[in-house]
């Protein structure tokens, strides 16, 4: 047990620095047999890619992400070999639709039942990074039956409910989060092409910084997808649903599951995974040394070697 921010925290894991970021990110399907599909659903034509078989694993992205996010875990995880896989693109991220109205926490839940019920896919092992880890978790409340166990990876809990409640508050303990939400609230419709702007000139890396404790070690591919992912719509809609859950709902959750976060994460706080085991004893966390918010991309080897079983 380690003490970090006055808080203990389960186990804290050393990583190997020399391995950070082992992979790019790949639009290459194919590569593990994956299928794209496409389902309609009342949030508009979601996009999926889907490999049939046993004990099948859900990923759900987060926020700057789509499928393509997970290919590193994919590669350190050998394609989740003999397993069942289905990766969406959420309504209003990657290449899915976006939708008349931004998606509430409630509503991604039901997106992801019909794609689910659409793919013949039953009980899932979920894995979710960040907004996705919410999603995941909301899953787990509202279709225990549907969810077999729980893998949050960098999850934005408890810290961001209060920080997107009280973002004046939260400057002190995530200033990180609290200024991008309120970046994108004063530019609005202009934040992405300022944002693309920046990165055509050479800004890329510091764009992304805060977000990676080794910007500089970060394939192309990486930050290129950081920079094209961030919708400022679904953001700031994802943080208005955040401000509004009842995180006692996750006192509910029964199943098996694995918190993992990095130290360096700047939308989370390592204090986020003593309140998890708080609400869910079940609870394992871990926390990755030389890590920021996306640890499945910084250190897919050992997110894969900490999954849920």
């Amino acid at each position: 047990m380690r003490v970090i921010d006055g808080r203990s925290v389960g186990d804290a894991v050393a990583t190997d620095s020399g391995a950070y970021a082992p992979f790019p990110l790949r639009d290459q399907p194919e590569r593990w047999s994956l299928v794209r599909r496409t389902v309609e659903t009342t949030a508009g034509t979601v996009v999926v890619h889907h490999r049939p078989g046993p004990d099948p694993v859900l990923l759900l992205h987060g926020v700057a992400g789509s499928w393509t996010t997970w290919t590193p875990l994919l590669d350190a995880a050998h394609g989740f070999a003999g397993r069942g896989v289905v990766l969406l693109d959420l309504p209003g991220w990657g290449a899915s639709s976006t939708p008349a109205e931004p998606l509430t926490v409630d509503g991604a839940a039901e997106v992801v039942t019909v794609v689910l019920d659409a793919l013949g896919v039953g009980r899932v092992d979920v894995v979710g990074h960040s907004m996705g880890a919410f999603v995941a978790l909301h899953l787990a409340v509202v279709l225990p039956g549907r969810v077999r166990s729980l893998s949050l990876v960098s999850p934005t809990t408890t810290a961001t409910v209060r920080a997107a409640r009280h973002p004046w508050r939260a400057l002190g303990h995530l200033p990180a989060y609290t200024l991008l939400r309120g970046g994108l609230l004063v530019t609005g419709r202009a934040a992405l092409p300022l944002l693309r702007g920046l990165a055509a000139v050479g800004l890329l890396r510091l764009l992304a910084a805060p977000v990676f404790t080794h910007v500089r070690r970060l394939d192309r591919s990486v930050l290129d997808a950081f920079v094209r992912e961030l919708r400022p719509r679904e953001f700031t809609a994802a943080a208005r649903s955040a401000a509004r859950y009842d995180t006692e709902r996750w006192r509910g959750v029964r199943c098996p599951l694995v918190a993992v976060l990095g130290r360096d994460d700047v939308f989370a706080r390592p204090a986020d995974l003593d309140e998890l085991r708080a609400a869910m004893p079940q609870a394992r966390t871990v926390l990755l040394d030389d890590c920021g918010h996306f640890a499945h991309v910084e250190h897919p080897a050992e997110v894969a070697a900490l999954l849920a079983p």
